[in-house]
């Protein structure tokens, strides 16, 4: 068994540590986008990513952005938070994956894929706040909390999964006593995130029993949102498909309105 104190003490290690991040987050939680941008400026590093991940073509934006102001301005508040939660993970990521069969850019096009698919849906959906752009986040965190707590049982993950091929999640539910979207929930108040964050991930399991009819509908596009990133053929080698348990009944309401806004969109 994994303790649950060691899986804590992993994830507390997971909000940001450098202060510019610290500093970043604060403003744009105060709604300060210029300060928030100008704080980002002094660091070369995540001045760098920003530049690189505004440029990526999943972005879609026409022109060639530098100046982090410009690029903050054109994010806007919600996603500007979310990439700089993305930039956090991305800095804990391991530099050689040893479970999950990913490389760094694989982990990249995971996040990327997430973030921009879950602003299209909210965006269709009318949703803005800020918090709930960052809920995407929580899935590549956990992903790299489990290669962490898998790569410290390593044997015994190696003979459950070759001598009697127990999927990843519930390897996990033996070792820790709870699933990745139980992962998501703990990081999620590492991060101090609102509540509602936590009550949608958990819901997205697709078998809570949640009564608030907006939170239930947000959780089932993120509950497709999930099974069909990790049903890419990357996440499908790396054996991510393993930690979503596809329920067809509970998004079944929802799964034309899914293919119009989110595939056929990701299509053209």
């Amino acid at each position: 068994m994994i303790k649950h104190e060691d899986i804590q003490a992993y994830i507390h290690t997971i909000p940001p540590s450098p202060v510019v991040l610290k500093k970043v987050l604060d403003w744009l939680d105060k709604g300060e986008l210029t300060k928030a941008a100008s704080e980002a400026a002094e660091d070369g590093a995540l001045k760098l990513y920003l530049q690189n991940i505004v440029n990526k073509p999943i972005y879609g934006f026409k022109n060639d952005i530098k100046a982090v102001g410009q690029i903050f301005g054109v994010l806007g508040l919600a996603q500007a938070e979310q990439i700089i939660y993305n930039y956090m993970i991305s800095l804990l990521a391991p530099a050689r994956w040893e479970l999950f069969t990913l490389s760094t850019k694989e982990f990249s096009q995971i996040q990327d894929n997430l973030g921009v698919m879950w602003k299209r849906i909210l965006e269709h959906k009318q949703i803005k706040e800020k918090e709930i752009y960052s809920a995407i986040s929580l899935l590549p965190a956990a992903i790299i909390v489990c290669e962490a707590l898998f790569k410290s049982k390593k044997e015994e993950v190696s003979l459950l999964r070759s001598a009697k091929e127990i999927d990843y999640n519930t390897i996990l539910k033996r070792l820790s006593g709870m699933d990745l979207f139980d992962l998501c929930a703990q990081i999620a108040a590492a991060w101090e995130m609102p509540e509602i964050i936590s009550t949608i991930v958990l819901c997205s399991k697709g078998t809570n029993e949640e009564t608030n009819e907006d939170i239930v509908e947000l959780s089932k596009w993120m509950h497709l949102l999930f099974f069909y990133q990790l049903s890419q053929p990357s996440a499908v080698e790396a054996g991510l498909n393993d930690f979503i348990a596809f329920n067809i009944d509970y998004v079944e309401d929802i799964y034309e309105e899914f293919q119009e806004v989110v595939i056929d969109e990701c299509a053209q």
